[in-house]
């Protein structure tokens, strides 16, 4: 398994998760739960595969709403929309977090095995991590996460920076990945509980 597929894989079963949690705080109901974690999931995969003119992962594989359904049934074993209070939860923003950090990462790897430039990989790996999410909150009449929330987009195109350094010195690797996901996540994780914001006018 590349370290692409792992991203992926992690990506949309974090990205499902929180999908369904906020499904469950706006109380929707069960086609909108369902609705709400496929975007959340999917929608910034899809939009990463039309821009780098691939079929989209999820139209030509099984597994990625396998994934997003078999999270949904745990959700539902283990009640986890009897969560009170979801934006202080744990599961929310870690699940957020950890979705994020692994859809810039395979935002910017797909970018790069397309040999976009350097502003091509920010963008992918920005609207991979944050296009899901923009989907539902659309959707849902709620303004958007990267518009209010501390750091969000930004941690998506400080990924995608690292990344593409990392390419330019053949240092693409599991391990150095792996790293920067953890960097990542750390990052989203501190600046939400330390209210980073970027400046407003």
């Amino acid at each position: 398994m590349t370290p692409l597929q792992i991203a992926d894989i992690i990506g949309i079963i974090s990205f499902a998760l929180s999908g369904f949690l906020i499904a469950v705080h706006y109380k929707l109901d069960i086609l909108g739960i369902f609705i709400s974690s496929f975007l959340t999931a999917l929608g910034g995969g899809i939009i990463r595969d039309t821009i780098a003119n691939k079929t989209p992962y999820v139209f030509d594989a099984n597994l990625p709403i396998m994934l997003v359904i078999g999270t949904l049934i745990f959700s539902l074993v283990f009640k986890l929309h009897k969560i009170t209070n979801f934006e202080g939860k744990m599961a929310f923003v870690i699940s957020d977090a950890i979705g994020l950090s692994s859809f810039a990462i395979t935002g910017s790897l797909i970018a790069i095995e397309s040999d976009f430039n350097f502003l091509g990989v920010l963008m992918l790996a920005f609207l991979t991590a944050v296009g899901g999410g923009t989907l539902r909150d659309i959707l849902i009449n709620k303004v958007p996460s990267i518009l209010v929330s501390e750091f969000y987009g930004t941690v998506a195109i400080i990924v995608g920076i690292i990344t593409y350094i990392l390419h330019l010195f053949a240092q693409l690797n599991l391990f150095s990945l792996t790293l920067l996901f953890i960097f990542g996540v750390s990052l989203r994780l501190l600046a939400f509980y330390r209210k980073w914001n970027l400046p407003v006018l």
